[in-house]
């Protein structure tokens, strides 16, 4: 797995958004979702690739559940 460094920018920045986020009861999710602390004051121009890594982690965990089903 691919992790993403995100650098926080010296001097007066963007504001911490601290989003809680709780345990959902699936370690897959509880890890994608946990990438987003990765945002807190940092600039909008690198929220895209966290973003980006979120909605991959979750679609690959949804399809992996999608495949249990069946």
């Amino acid at each position: 797995m691919t992790e993403h460094v995100v650098e926080q920018q010296a001097g007066p920045g963007p504001a911490l958004v601290e989003v809680p986020v709780g345990p959902t009861g699936h370690p897959a999710v509880d890890e994608a979702l946990g990438r987003l602390e990765a945002l807190d004051g940092v600039g909008t121009e690198a929220h895209v690739a966290v973003y980006e890594d979120v909605h991959q982690r979750l679609t690959d965990t949804l399809a992996a559940l999608d495949r249990e089903q069946r």
